[in-house]
């Protein structure tokens, strides 16, 4: 089966150009720039005149809930939800139930995966207090990586102590992903805030107070100081700070052992817009300032910051009632990343060449992901085609995960995706999924 995606604007690579792309089974065999196809033949032509062609992106940070919250969520809607937004790879976190921190129950995602995911994937081993030996079992050519949570984890996997973090940076044979937040200023926040409004649970507007600055700027600290001591590669995940950035450095992702991902919500919303959307944009790390949101878009286009995550993290609407405590944190916002990245490219926040970079080149190199992230001839074909000018309004119908709520409800973006191609298979086209496809395990050149 051959399909020739003809006549789009190629975006890739630091280019822009018109140009077609010729897929044989999985594979980009051919790149075409100008419109002269001749000599070209295919069993499917698409016409993509006036609409962009970018690599799939590559989403380093999403929890499906899957196994054990499928309540919330599952491989399979989210995966659809992955596709919808144009996300052809995810990288799946190890908080679910029970949670992954053993190779077996590892093994046994990608298991599962076969028959539910329609999207490329691979999943992280969560890193415990006690399980260095699993995680020394990891194989970093088929496992993305390890995952460390030094604040707000999930049912004891917190790993906090300075001995316990040096001894996973020196055993990890793969990157180590890292949630950073201060646990014990977030507690001495929790219960100076409780004090001042006299309530078991202060209003959302409370929660980057408790979850502040000062927790993820310690945090982090913390975590660099310890990569510089063992010479590990570290990825600091969803930055939310302006101090942070005091902390990284500018340059090429391959050239740096620190690397650091900011996500859809901080680059999207600030503190005012609790007022408005209360808990639904309550995720951790808080939502905070104007002036770090700002920063945090300079510090992208700057180099700083290497890559743009979601979080992805549904949960029913139900569990989104309370406060700053009582409510669960975490917002479901994979298929709405590339057409928000995209409206504030025609902002002017970063350029498109960046978004293609941020999404999907650089998670690419970061991760040393095998044949994936480039328009190239010989890659796998996850591409994506994007139409300008399709000014489509988000509404609950067209909300894919199984969560059905979204801050991005009623939203009209100017970019919607016509097409999602996972390893040359149309998965998403045109308002209509292929169930039947399943996408792959991620391979890793390590």
């Amino acid at each position: 089966m051959t399909t020739l995606i003809h006549q789009a604007i190629i975006v890739n690579e630091g280019e822009q150009y018109e140009g077609s792309v010729l897929i044989e089974n999985q594979y980009i065999t051919a790149i075409i720039r100008g419109a002269d196809i001749s000599g070209i033949t295919a069993d499917r032509i698409i016409d993509a005149r006036g609409q962009y062609l970018i690599p799939g992106c590559i989403d380093d940070h999403v929890h499906f809930r899957d196994p054990g919250l499928t309540h919330k969520a599952d491989m399979y809607t989210e995966s659809r939800a992955a596709a919808r937004g144009g996300v052809t790879s995810v990288m799946d976190m190890p908080n679910c139930n029970p949670q992954t921190i053993t190779v077996d129950a590892l093994e046994a995602k990608f298991a599962d995966a076969k028959n539910k995911c329609i999207v490329n994937h691979s999943f992280y081993l969560g890193a415990t207090t006690d399980n260095i030996d699993e995680i020394r079992r990891v194989d970093p050519r088929t496992v993305c990586g390890v995952k460390l949570f030094m604040g707000s984890s999930t049912g004891g996997m917190l790993v906090d102590q300075d001995e316990r973090i040096e001894t996973i940076f020196r055993e990890s044979p793969t990157v180590i992903a890292l949630h950073c937040e201060d646990q014990h200023i977030i507690s001495d926040n929790t219960a100076k805030y409780k004090a001042e409004t006299m309530s078991d649970d202060p209003d959302v507007s409370f929660h980057p107070l408790i979850r502040s600055e000062e927790a993820c700027y310690r945090s982090t600290a913390k975590a660099v100081a310890l990569a510089q001591k063992t010479g590990a590669h570290i990825h600091i995940m969803h930055i939310s700070t302006a101090r942070e950035l005091e902390l990284l450095q500018k340059g090429r992702v391959d050239d740096k052992q620190i690397t650091a991902e900011v996500c859809l919500p901080h680059l999207y919303y600030t503190d005012a817009d609790y007022a408005t959307y209360g808990t639904r944009i309550k995720c951790n790390p808080a939502v905070k300032t104007a002036a770090d949101r700002e920063a945090l878009r300079k510090a992208l286009c700057d180099g700083v910051i290497d890559v743009i995550g979601t979080d992805h993290a549904p949960h029913l609407l139900s569990d989104k009632v309370g406060g700053s405590l009582k409510a669960a944190s975490g917002i479901p916002t994979i298929q709405y990343v590339l057409p928000a990245m995209l409206e504030l490219a025609d902002q002017g926040v970063i350029t498109l060449a960046g978004v293609v970079e941020k999404m999907a080149h650089n998670p690419a190199i970061l991760y040393q992901v095998k044949e994936r992230g480039f328009i190239r001839e010989g890659y796998r074909a996850d591409l994506v085609l994007v139409k300008p000018d399709a000014q489509h309004a988000v509404n609950t119908e067209d909300i894919v995960s199984k969560c059905a709520w979204s801050p991005f409800e009623g939203h009209a973006f100017r970019w919607d995706i016509t097409h999602t191609w996972v390893n040359g298979h149309a998965v998403y086209q045109e308002g209509e999924f292929d169930e039947q496809y399943m996408g792959e395990r991620l391979e890793f050149v390590r």
